[in-house]
């Protein structure tokens, strides 16, 4: 864990749970592409450049998701690097608390306040930032997130952050976090058309052709959809659809895994409500879901 393995002429990653992508701007400048979950992270990260005889000169976060951007702090704090982030990814990076707070849906309870859903806050600038690589192609990746994006190298390499899970993390979580069904779709459509030379997800290995992987994380979004709305042959409020859910794919109930799946769980209810798959009524106070 924590190995520098090397992917381009100019292009590395860490091998760690989300994958941290270096690229070597010169010889001595680097940029990382994420940062680690934690102080940790960046602790292992500094080490590694330093022992390589590089200085970090920034870091471009994909996105905000606290295991993508928890090492910002420590390494901010130690090399005076500057971190790069895209739209509203900026904003949930500057003030972390959006995000437990955005995926419980009001002030999170400190079961939800820790190093896995709230990072420590750090200084960003937006990617159009006049210091920004510029021969570093930033590619929208929308849908698992606001406003994620993936970044290609002048050696061809591909970092496509969250856009894919492997096919172990798929069987094992069975509902990947989406935040918008409909624009992840379109993200692997985008990705499915890609050339490059190597592609590094940050939850799936390494591969060249990415098609089947692809195909794979399609397949499953839309066997997501008619599950819940086979569920919905019969009308039921949120909580009992969630349950089933739950129960059908053997998952464990925490508060975690509530935000997380529920979250993503009403993402497919509005992304089918919108395509007419689904429709709500309202009996006696409560909102029922039900399948057209």
């Amino acid at each position: 864990m924590f190995e520098l393995i090397r992917v381009g002429e100019k292009s590395y990653y860490i091998n760690c749970p989300a994958k941290i992508g270096v690229y070597l701007a010169d010889d001595k400048n680097v940029y990382l592409i994420d940062s680690g979950n934690d102080k940790d992270a960046g602790r292992k990260v500094r080490k590694i450049v330093s022992e390589n005889g590089w200085r970090l000169k920034g870091i471009i976060n994909t996105h905000s998701n606290a295991d993508h951007i928890g090492g910002n702090k420590y390494l901010q704090q130690q090399t005076g690097c500057k971190i790069f982030a895209a739209g509203i990814e900026a904003a949930f990076t500057r003030y972390p608390i959006l995000e437990p707070s955005f995926l419980y849906g009001g002030y999170p309870c400190k079961d939800l306040r820790h190093k896995f859903l709230l990072a420590s806050e750090s200084d960003v600038c937006e990617i159009t930032d006049d210091d920004f690589p510029k021969e570093l192609e930033v590619i929208p990746l929308r849908g698992h997130f606001f406003d994620m994006i993936g970044i290609r190298t002048p050696d061809n390499v591909v970092f496509l952050a969250d856009c894919i899970s492997s096919k172990s993390t798929l069987e094992k979580y069975q509902i990947s976090f989406i935040y918008d069904v409909a624009e992840y779709l379109n993200t692997l459509n985008t990705v499915e058309a890609m050339e490059a030379a190597v592609f590094v997800p940050a939850h799936s290995d390494v591969i060249n052709d990415i098609t089947t992987i692809v195909q794979l994380n399609r397949q499953k979004v839309f066997d997501i959809a008619n599950d819940i709305q086979s569920i919905l042959k019969t009308p039921m409020c949120f909580e009992e659809l969630l349950k089933r859910l739950f129960d059908e794919y053997r998952l464990t109930m925490n508060f975690e895994q509530y935000v997380l799946v529920g979250s993503t769980v009403r993402s497919y209810l509005s992304w089918l409500k919108d395509n007419g798959k689904l429709d709500v009524t309202f009996e006696n106070n409560m909102l029922l879901w039900k399948s057209n």
